[in-house]
């Protein structure tokens, strides 16, 4: 076992218990609705707005300020992943214990789709909605913002994805000012919707991505294959990268590790 995951067992204790675990996953589910309603919420809800709505900033900011404050709530609980991609870039970064990875994932999904589900219940409410227009869905091709191509999105998930993983491992690092790594994650997200979401909605997140696909279904559950494959793709290469090039591999405190 690595020694990060050895002080990651360290820190919930000696003999860690099921009920540790347990609140760990916990924790991820709240934190990943709390994303998914938040940042899809301001996308569906109040990006287009009649006449005056918050545009693809506010869902920028929506998603980004989901990850700082859920960072600050539940970051000394599960370490505030919210993320597949980030849990499975951890874990290659020598960060988290592969052992914990599929529990994290599967709670990550869960609470994804319990927020999209809250989210339709909410948006159905209002006349005229219509769950075909997209509900929050990333896609490619003709389902792209901007009608970008399979290729130009794989790249783009991809090297956004990458760029989160580096950064969270670099806030994250012993040496970095404590107490700052939920800002520059949140504003990282911040910066990756304002460039990304023309091209594919933005995704970086595979279970924010499966939540809206189920209630969208077809062409979306369709295209969500590479909302899967192109951000776990990302969060390897920027864990990986970061551990190859950081002067300490040594471990993370659990509570300064929000993603």
């Amino acid at each position: 076992m690595h020694k990060p995951a050895r002080k990651y067992l360290r820190w919930v204790g000696r003999n860690p218990s099921w009920e540790n675990f347990m609140k760990r996953y916990l924790a991820e589910l709240i934190g990943t609705f709390w994303l998914v309603l938040g940042g899809c919420g301001a996308a569906v809800l109040a990006a287009g707005f009649p006449q005056l709505g918050i545009g693809f900033v506010g869902v920028a900011l929506a998603f980004g300020l989901t990850v700082l404050t859920m960072a600050y709530a539940i970051g000394h609980i599960s370490g505030c992943h919210l993320n597949p991609a980030v849990t499975v870039g951890l874990a290659a970064g020598g960060r988290f214990p592969a052992g914990q990875v599929l529990p994290y994932v599967i709670a990550q999904v869960v609470g994804a789709v319990a927020a999209a589900a809250l989210l339709y219940v909410i948006a159905s409410g209002a006349p005229g909605f219509d769950v075909a227009k997209g509900f929050a869905s990333n896609g490619y091709g003709a389902h792209s913002p901007g009608q970008y191509s399979l290729v130009a999105c794989f790249i783009m998930e991809v090297v956004m994805t990458m760029m989160f993983l580096f950064i969270i491992m670099g806030a994250t690092h012993g040496k970095a000012p404590a107490g700052f790594a939920p800002l520059a994650i949140g504003l990282a997200l911040v910066m990756i919707h304002l460039v990304s979401i023309p091209v594919t909605n933005t995704s970086v997140n595979p279970a924010r991505s499966t939540g809206p696909a189920l209630f969208v279904g077809g062409w979306a559950m369709a295209q969500l294959w590479l909302f899967w494959l192109a951000p776990l793709i990302g969060g390897v290469l920027g864990g990986v990268i970061y551990r190859w090039i950081s002067d300490e591999p040594a471990g993370v405190v659990e509570g300064r590790k929000p993603a």
